[in-house]
Formats: structure tokens, C-alpha cells, sequence
């Protein structure tokens, strides 16, 4: 991403910045309140509206009582019941008794010395035998802010420049989980009405904090997608988180009978991790190829719902030294997207300890953009953001593993008191 920030932000974010992580201890009991209750974040309207008849809210209340706690939780990012006060005491009580909107625990913050910021996340078991950890980014640009979001902890995908590909996957992160990472950072940021944005804070000169979402972090999006379907939509909702889908773009690595679902079904802007022009080198660096392989995979994105000048794929494209970056690359990746409204991210790579690669040359990266761009494509250099923090493209994992079934039976008869 290009960023352009002003001196006296730049001061401010290194007169801030803690590059080591920043415990987070004090959030410790929302995370154990919200294992004890169900909770009312990242459910439908249906669903909530069912949640409120359970606790004995009479039906021809219940569209009114649904419209009021979507705007306190989503608009207002309220967690405390007691603070809706167009809501009935007694409601409200009830509510506090039954569920919860508490956030997950929040382990630390990392704040780079670019202002990018990094959360480490905990949420519940769920299945992986002991609670897992996620990481969500956020970059800041002068004119939007743009949050990272993950969709599982760990991933299948072994892509082999990735860090994230080198931590099995744990689990899929749920609706909640997803959401959650939105309504952390705009707590952390000040994004909700009348909410203090930290001082310091390099943050965009107006508008939201939280202006994109991008389905970028930890995981494959599309392996998980009813619960990425569901929370962007809650994302997107005009009387809620009230995002623009032209400003949520979901990345997949290429998993191609489900592309048309996510523009019918989503209508959020579609990213494609491309990151070679050849099958064969495809096949190494994003295996996926294998099963799905280019040919495929860019007939899906012709395909995909919506394309138009106005709404263009992106094609993200990892610039690694003497591998992916000749002209002849440049030249075969214009002959591959030729016809296609589509815009190609370059990006340096950013290393991480036991990568295989190095970055490209700088001048070597700029002679392949300058030909994609003759060539009529938009092919900016992402400008690296969050290396000291390991907060950049293709450095984010977290220390979750799931146990063997042997550990986890025993873990989990442990904590029943069995």
C-alpha cells in the first residue's frame, strides 16, 4: 500500500511506538465471561430476534427490541446492557443474565514504528483443546485505515513465502470471531461514536479509523465460508458496522468453485494471490495450484460477479529474487490478465526467520512494474508496513497448535473436574 504521512504524525508514532509486544492482562475476565455465556455479537437479525423471544420478550416487541441492540452493539459498540438506555431495566437485566457482548481476551498490542498495529487475540478452545490465538493488523494511511482480518488459526495452504503456511491449521475462527477482530480495533482506536482515539495514534486525517476490511491475515477465507459470508454481511450492514463493500476485499489463494459464490453472495471485492504466471513455479509457491490450476483460476475471475472497471480484481503478486520477478514474468502476467479490468499489488518480500526467499532488488521490482504499467495495469508497490513488528504481508502466525485427540481428552476431562 502507498502511504503518505505527515512529519508531525511520524513524530508522534515513534514517540508511541513499542515495538515489543504490550500485555494485555487487564481483559482477561471478558474473555473467561464471554466461555461462560452465549453471546448476542455477529448473529442475524433472525437469529437475535429468537434469542430475545427465548428470554421472554413478547413477539410484537421483538423487531423494535432487534433494531435497538443491533444500533447499540454495531453502531454504538456498546458492551454493557446497562448502558442501552432506551431499553427496559428489566430487559436489560435479563440480557445481562443470559448473554454477553464482551470482547475476546485482547493477549498484547505491538504498535510499529510506522503506526501500523498488531493485535494478539484469544478465543475459547472450540473444539482445539486448549484456547487459540489469532493476529489482526492495522495499517494506517492518510486517507483510510485498513484492518487485516483472519479467518482461521493456522492455515492449510503451505504456501511457501508465507509464514502463516508454516502453522497448521487449528480451527476456523466463527462469525463471532471474525467480527470481533472489527469491534477490538475500533475499541483500541476510538472509531466508535464519542470514543477517545489514543493520543499519539497515526490514524487518518478524517473519516473512520476503520475505513476497509480486507480478508488478508491468518487462513483461507473461502475454506471457511459461511462464517466469512456471514460476518461480512454483518460487516457491510448499512444500519450496523455500515462498511462499504467496494471497501471489504477478501483474498483467496485460489479456491475456485467457490469465487462466483463469494461475489453472488457477499459482493465484496475479490483479491487473488497470484504470485507466478507458470503453473509449474505456481505449483511450488501456492500448491493449491495444483488442484485449481491458472487456467481455471482466471476463467473463475473473468467470470466473477460484478467485474467491471469500477469493481477490479486484484492480483496480489510477492516479488521474490531471481524466482517470480523477470521481465519474462512482467510479460507473461499482461498476457495472462489481458482483457480483465484487474489491478496487480506488488509486493517486496517481507522475510521472516527459515524463509527460503529473499526480496527482489528494488531496482529489479521497479523495471517489472514499470512494464505492467506501460502494459495499461495500475500495478502499485506496496510500500512495506510493520517488518519490525512482523505486522507485514505474508509475516503473521500465531504459537496455536492442536493437540493430539489423546491431549485434548485429557485436557478437557481436567477442566470438567473429571
Amino acid at each position: 500500500m502507498a502511504v503518505s504521512l505527515d512529519t508531525s504524525q511520524m513524530r508522534a508514532a515513534r514517540a508511541t511506538a513499542r515495538p515489543q509486544p504490550t500485555p494485555m492482562a487487564a481483559n482477561a475476565p471478558a474473555h473467561t465471561e464471554a466461555e461462560e455465556k452465549p453471546s448476542l455479537v455477529s448473529r442475524s437479525r433472525e437469529e437475535l430476534g429468537n434469542a430475545l423471544m427465548h428470554i421472554g420478550v413478547p413477539e410484537k416487541q421483538v423487531r423494535m427490541r432487534v433494531a435497538q441492540l443491533w444500533h447499540w452493539i454495531y453502531v454504538r459498540g456498546f458492551t454493557d446492557f446497562d448502558r442501552m438506555t432506551n431499553v427496559s431495566k428489566d430487559l436489560r437485566q435479563r440480557l445481562a443474565n443470559t448473554f454477553t457482548l464482551a470482547r475476546p481476551e485482547l493477549v498484547t498490542e505491538q504498535i510499529s514504528n510506522d503506526g501500523t498495529r498488531k493485535w494478539l487475540l484469544r478465543f475459547p478452545s472450540r473444539g482445539a483443546g486448549r484456547p487459540v490465538e489469532i493476529e489482526t493488523v492495522y495499517v494506517p494511511e492518510e486517507g483510510r485505515g485498513t484492518l487485516c482480518v483472519s479467518s482461521q488459526v493456522g492455515c492449510t495452504l503451505t504456501c511457501t513465502f508465507c509464514h502463516t503456511g508454516t502453522q497448521t491449521l487449528v480451527r476456523n475462527l466463527t462469525s463471532e470471531e471474525i467480527i470481533a477482530q472489527i469491534m477490538v480495533a475500533r475499541d483500541r482506536l476510538g472509531d466508535f461514536p464519542d470514543a477517545y482515539t489514543p493520543q499519539g495514534a497515526i490514524v487518518p486525517n478524517e473519516g473512520r479509523m476503520v475505513s476497509n476490511v480486507v480478508m488478508m491475515g491468518m487462513g483461507e477465507p473461502l475454506y471457511n465460508f459461511n462464517e466469512v459470508k456471514k460476518a461480512l454481511l454483518i460487516a457491510s450492514d448499512g444500519e450496523g458496522l455500515s462498511l462499504s463493500k467496494r471497501r471489504i476485499t477478501l483474498s483467496t489463494s485460489g479456491v475456485v468453485p467457490m469465487i462466483a459464490r463469494a461475489g453472488e453472495e457477499i459482493g465484496c471485492m475479490l483479491a487473488i494471490s497470484l504470485h507466478a504466471v507458470r503453473d509449474e513455479l505456481r505449483n511450488k509457491l501456492v500448491p493449491i495450484n495444483k488442484k485449481y490450476p491458472l487456467n481455471e483460476l482466471l476463467d473463475a475471475c473473468r467470470s466473477y460477479p460484478g467485474l467491471s472497471n469500477a469493481k477490479r480484481i486484484t492480483f496480489e503478486y510477492v516479488m521474490l529474487k531471481d524466482v517470480n520477478d523477470s521481465l519474462d514474468d512482467a510479460k507473461e502476467l499482461v498476457r495472462l490478465l489481458k482483457g480483465m479490468p484487474a489491478k496487480i499489488n506488488l509486493i517486496p518480500f517481507n522475510p521472516w526467520p527459515g524463509s527460503p526467499y529473499d526480496c527482489s532488488e528494488w531496482e529489479q521490482i521497479e523495471i517489472f512494474a514499470d512494464y505492467v504499467n506501460r502494459a495499461g495495469y495500475a500495478s502499485p508497490i506496496r510500500t512495506p508496513r510493520g517488518r519490525d513488528i512482523s505486522a507485514a504481508c505474508g509475516q503473521l502466525k500465531s504459537e496455536s497448535e492442536r493437540l493430539r485427540r489423546a491431549e485434548r481428552e485429557k485436557l478437557e476431562g481436567i477442566s470438567h473436574g473429571d
